[in-house]
């Protein structure tokens, strides 16, 4: 039995695919949502999109901050563990979900695997970073979806029998529904043409909560608009930001800026896929704009996935929002990032996944897809060192 956890929007893309590959097995599998993100707009929606089951267990836990949110969810997943045990709990990302159901896990000595371990952006201002390091602490498994990865891990001292390299589950997710939202109508309901506008994700708290960095993010998307249109997918946190500095009625104000609510997957991977550029501070935007071959800009000092920035379409600004005028600039002359294929960034992440757990803890028939390169770090480096074009079926 294997308990498959997600708690907040960004993990449903991941657990999806991994799902499905363990009901395809005939895996015994609970999927189980903390309840992190509750409202339709970023929960159930997604659940329906991209067809994944009801929730086998809802643990309810809603907002609240930090330290309330995470003691909610161990508190809650220890009680359900205790009445369901298991072979091994999959938790997925960097949400506070993930660190909370890990050390629960952890305590009651279950078996823990994490699926994106070694990300680090080596800032320990961003919640993310803390949930990532913990968990990586204490997760028996480690499975690597970008080269650093493994590089990341093997410094901090993680025995190599502990990790496995399977690549990006969330571009299985990607690559699965690509066809049904290229028919997506968001761009006709919104009379825009293919790579004519700027898509906007930003809801990170040091870009939103900081009213200064907040106000030049607002003048950096009006004085784009002027170029070409502005479509801005207002995430909550960021929108209460917005209002409670004036600035949301300052930007609705603009014709040349379009405010929309969270958008469900397949409407915003449309936007994003046909977009001339992506102004983002997500760190999954990241990677399925290099996947699509779709020029990002990121709008922080950081990021904790660089494969984006190395192989990828991703250019990272740094603390100063008025350096992404450079990017932009390059992306409205022509001279944008076109990037190259990623090794594991294939569709094909859950197979591999499903494999190791397998393996490890439910030993038996293994039919997952092999991966293409060997997954050391020299092996990695030498892939992606070698000629390559971005996918020509992505954009």
């Amino acid at each position: 039995m294997f308990h498959v956890v997600a708690g907040a929007r960004p993990n449903f893309m991941k657990v999806a695919p991994i799902l499905r590959e363990m009901d395809r097995r005939g895996l015994e599998c609970r999927f189980v949502h903390t309840g992190q993100h509750y409202d339709d707009a970023m929960s159930d929606t997604f659940l329906r999109e991209l067809g994944i089951r009801a929730p086998d267990v809802h643990l309810g836990v809603g907002s609240g901050s930090h330290g309330v949110q995470t003691a909610r969810v161990l508190t809650a997943f220890e009680a359900h563990l205790l009445q369901a045990p298991c072979a091994c709990v999959v938790v997925v990302g960097d949400v506070n979900s993930t660190m909370a159901c890990t050390l629960a896990a952890s305590k009651l000595g279950v078996p823990v695997a994490h699926v994106e371990a070694g990300l680090r952006s080596f800032d320990r201002t961003m919640p993310e970073e803390i949930n990532r390091v913990v968990t990586d602490a204490v997760a028996d498994l480690l499975l690597v979806s970008e080269p650093a990865g493994l590089e990341n891990l093997a410094r901090e001292g993680v025995p190599p029998e502990r990790v496995a390299y399977v690549g990006n589950v969330m571009i299985d997710t990607l690559v699965a529904e690509l066809p049904a939202a290229r028919s997506a109508t968001i761009l006709a309901e919104l009379e825009l043409a293919e790579r004519s506008y700027a898509y906007v994700t930003l809801h990170r708290p040091a870009t939103v909560d900081s009213k200064d960095r907040l106000e030049a993010a607002v003048a950096l998307l009006e004085c784009l608009s002027l170029q070409l249109p502005v479509v801005f997918a207002v995430h909550p946190r960021t929108r209460g930001r917005l209002e409670a500095g004036q600035l949301y009625e300052r930007l609705s104000r603009n014709a040349a800026i379009r405010l929309l609510t969270p958008q469900p997957y397949r409407a915003s991977l449309r936007l994003m896929a046909s977009a001339r550029m992506v102004l983002t501070d997500s760190g999954g935007i990241q990677e399925e704009t290099s996947y699509l071959g779709v020029p990002c800009v990121t709008l922080r000092p950081n990021t904790e996935r660089p494969v984006t920035t190395t192989v990828g379409t991703n250019v990272v600004v740094g603390e100063d929002v008025a350096n992404a005028w450079g990017p932009i600039g390059e992306i409205l002359a022509g001279r944008q990032r076109t990037g190259r294929p990623i090794p594991g960034w294939d569709g094909c992440a859950a197979g591999r996944i499903v494999d190791e757990l397998v393996r490890r803890f439910a030993p038996g028939s293994i039919r997952g897809v092999p991966l293409s390169v060997d997954s050391s770090s020299a092996a990695l480096l030498q892939a992606l060192d070698s000629p390559g074009q971005a996918r020509s079926d992505a954009s």
